[in-house]
């Protein structure tokens, strides 16, 4: 597969991620705010069942040594829990409940019109810049080098 290809099915997988979203009200203030105060639970099954899902299809294709469609094989990350990922886990969590929301509804945020959006978009770039520079090979510490995606050095 090329590169053209590759990022044409990964458009099209982000827009229908971004629909889900944005069916779900994922990328509202309110809904996101709400379920921190614990009166949106739906949003908890909605996270729930995506981790419950990706975990069990990303053992299943690790356990049957798929390959990539970049010549890898999916190989997942095991780590213990470390202070490094309760920090970045607390930092994130704040920007989360002050902005109502993250990455990916931040975008169907933007799409949908609100341009205030905008100033988390900044703050995520702003966050990665700094948190890059003050940590060496950035990332969480886990991951090994690799040669190729997925295959190990």
């Amino acid at each position: 597969m090329n590169r053209f290809s590759a990022n044409i099915i990964g458009l099209a997988f982000g827009a229908m991620f971004g629909g889900v979203l944005a069916a779900g009200s994922l990328h509202e203030y309110d809904t996101i705010h709400n379920m921190l105060k614990l009166e949106e639970f739906y949003v908890f099954g909605f996270m729930g069942s995506a981790v419950i899902i990706a975990t069990l299809g990303l053992g299943i294709l690790e356990s049957r040594d798929t390959e990539t469609s970049f010549g890898g094989t999916i190989a997942l990350q095991r780590s213990d829990i470390k202070a490094n990922h309760l920090k970045g886990g607390a930092i994130f969590g704040s920007g989360w409940a002050i902005a109502g929301t993250c990455p990916a509804p931040v975008l169907v945020m933007l799409t949908s019109g609100v341009f205030l959006s905008l100033i988390v978009i900044a703050g995520i770039f702003i966050g990665l810049s700094l948190a890059n520079k003050q940590v060496a090979g950035f990332g969480d510490g886990e991951h090994r080098l690799t040669n190729q995606v997925g295959k190990r050095a």
